[in-house]
């Protein structure tokens, strides 16, 4: 007992020990800094106005980062030609036709888009009616990524480009035949509503 007694004195002791040097420590300034010899002359601040650093500033307006409506009403044109991409059953490959039906004025369209970073585009992946709604949202998600890299591969910018899925939310032909479900396997590109 006497021994546990000693040893809770002893390390109160310890305590207050390191803690009073710690405030001694804390309590004195540190002490100021060197001066140190300036070897060239500061400079003087002058009332005339400042220019800006970078003379491009002053020299051109930004350029636009959205495109006019005459522009969108040209890449609404463009999309329009550019046919939809189509599938075969269960798969997210494209096709050579599918290929060919992209590369469609594919070109001309990332030229213009180049120019508006902000501007997007939309490849939405559909499917037809059979299957789940997550497994057809899935592989709307597959077919408008392929679609996607395959137009990026193209020359247009992969970051303005989304990917949408609507698994068979939306078709287009609601017959119940191979035919009508054809039509509705596709990629399809539109314009990013803003």
């Amino acid at each position: 007992m006497k021994l546990r007694f000693l040893a809770c004195i002893a390390g109160a002791a310890l305590c207050l020990t390191f803690s009073g040097c710690a405030k001694k420590v804390a309590a004195s300034a540190p002490p100021p800094p060197a001066p140190v010899a300036a070897t060239t002359p500061a400079p003087t601040r002058s009332a005339a106005p400042q220019t800006p650093s970078r003379p491009s500033q002053v020299a051109s307006n930004p350029a636009p980062k959205m495109p006019d409506a005459a522009t969108r009403a040209r890449i609404q044109d463009l999309l329009n030609r550019i046919q939809d991409a189509y599938f075969d059953y269960d798969k997210h490959t494209l096709r050579p036709d599918a290929e060919t039906a992209l590369k469609s004025d594919a070109q001309t369209l990332a030229d213009i888009i180049r120019q508006y970073p902000d501007f997007k585009l939309t490849v939405e992946g559909h499917c037809d009616e059979r299957g789940s709604e997550e497994y057809n949202l899935a592989l709307g998600d597959a077919r408008a990524k392929q679609a996607k890299e395959y137009l990026a591969g193209l020359g247009l910018p992969g970051d303005q480009l989304r990917v949408l899925s609507f698994g068979k939310d939306k078709p287009i032909c609601d017959e119940h035949d191979e035919a009508c479900w054809q039509k509705n396997r596709r990629a399809h590109l539109t314009q990013e509503q803003q």
